[in-house]
């Protein structure tokens, strides 16, 4: 007889086919969760350059290039305008203070110092005229004087006489009177006379006074003129080298137009134009390097110009021991310029991923070196080679250093 029998299992066989879907509806659910979702590129590793976070001493420096200049420029300014009339010497001519550079003509000047010459002869001949006659005067004058003493005396004379015969009642009153009155007018006469000699004399002295004052003032005008004249030659006012010189024969300069400069080469200074990314950081007195024929040679900022052009400013750097063999000026240099003091810190290679980035991030390598992805980074100071690294990466581990460029917008980049 047959009986039933009992399904002894835990799941019934209905229910297989609804567990079967569950776990896929899991599995489907827990991929969608958990996948990356990340957008990825696949790139070629060897057209990568890679570097890797280090720690070492990093040197805070920049690389500059500066060109060679005179320590000093003494400018060539004419004095008195013309028209170039000889050249004497050439650009790059040593010259020793004193020598004729240039030779300029103008009439008009030649006009001035012959009119001045004729004034000058004129009231030298006006002053000679005014003394003679001067001297006769005081000539004159003592003639007339010793002519009145010589009255006075006879007057005198005939007074005493008179005046005896007058006591002896020889002659009458009137004729003594007369006499006395002769004798003392010639005397009155006589002081007049000699006042006005005085006077004389002290309106000679002050007349031939301002004359002799006039005739040196004329005399000190026309050398001032012949000194213009000398100006005509322009003359080196210092030893140096003949830098420039902006003048051709028969051209006219004006009165302190620069024509030239002379470069004083018993020293040189280097003139360097730096990134305003740095004016906050570059002062006078920092201290620089450059190598030339396998020695260094120590510089210092001995001028920083606080104007910024064409987002650069310039600095001037003098050398603090001796000067590299054969200086030119014009000749350019390397230097490295230091900011500040070295020290030990996490740093990465330069590349062309900061164009891309502005440093604040970089694609970092996996261990296995087969992806790279994203990572926020900070960055502090750089040097030619290296920036200095803050936050966001540790020492071994590998970044991407080139550009950025082709990369768009992934996350992630598949290294093959």
């Amino acid at each position: 007889m047959d009986r039933v029998i009992e399904d002894k299992s835990l799941i019934k066989k209905k229910y297989w086919k609804y567990i079967m879907i569950a776990i896929l509806a899991i599995c489907l659910l827990s991929y969608l969760i958990f996948r990356d979702n990340s957008s990825k590129l696949n790139v070629q590793k060897d057209r990568l350059v890679i570097g890797e976070c280090i720690k070492d001493n990093f040197d805070d420096f920049i690389r500059i290039m500066g060109r060679v200049e005179p320590i000093s420029t003494v400018f060539l300014d004419v004095e008195e305008g013309g028209k170039v009339e000889e050249i004497f010497l050439e650009e790059g001519s040593m010259v020793r203070k004193g020598d004729v550079i240039l030779k300029l003509a103008n009439s008009n000047l030649n006009l001035s110092i012959m009119n001045s010459e004729s004034n000058l002869a004129y009231h030298t001949n006006e002053l000679r005229n005014t003394m003679i006659e001067m001297e006769q005067q005081k000539i004159s004058n003592k003639q007339q004087l010793l002519k009145k003493d010589y009255e006075i005396g006879r007057l005198k004379r005939d007074y005493d006489y008179k005046k005896s015969l007058y006591e002896q009642e020889l002659i009458s009153k009137e004729e003594y009177i007369l006499a006395r009155e002769d004798y003392e007018l010639a005397s009155k006469d006589r002081k007049l006379i000699h006042m006005k000699l005085v006077q004389d004399s002290i309106f000679r002295n002050n007349q031939r006074k301002q004359m002799d004052y006039n005739l040196s003032n004329m005399q000190v005008n026309l050398k001032m003129v012949r000194e213009r004249l000398e100006n005509l030659n322009v003359k080196a006012p210092i030893d140096g080298q003949l830098g420039l010189l902006n003048a051709e024969i028969g051209e006219s300069i004006n009165k302190g137009q620069r024509i030239g400069q002379i470069n004083v080469l018993t020293s040189y200074k280097i003139k360097a134009k730096i990134s305003e990314h740095y004016i906050d950081r570059v002062n006078k007195g920092l201290f620089a390097y450059m190598e030339r024929q396998n020695h260094k040679y120590e510089l210092k900022i001995d001028k920083v110009y606080p104007e910024v052009r064409n987002g650069q400013f310039e600095i001037d750097l003098i050398f603090t021991g001796e000067l590299p063999a054969n200086m030119r000026t014009g000749l350019t240099f390397y230097m490295n310029l230091q900011l500040g003091e070295t020290k030990k810190s996490l740093q990465i290679p330069r590349g062309g991923f900061f164009q891309s980035t502005g440093g604040q991030w970089v694609y970092v390598l996996s261990e296995d070196e087969s992806y790279a992805t994203k990572r926020n980074i900070s960055i502090g100071k750089q040097n030619p080679k290296y920036y200095e690294l803050l936050e966001g990466l540790v020492e071994g581990e590998k970044i991407i250093c080139s550009g950025y460029e082709n990369f768009g917008d992934n996350e992630k980049l598949i290294l093959k």
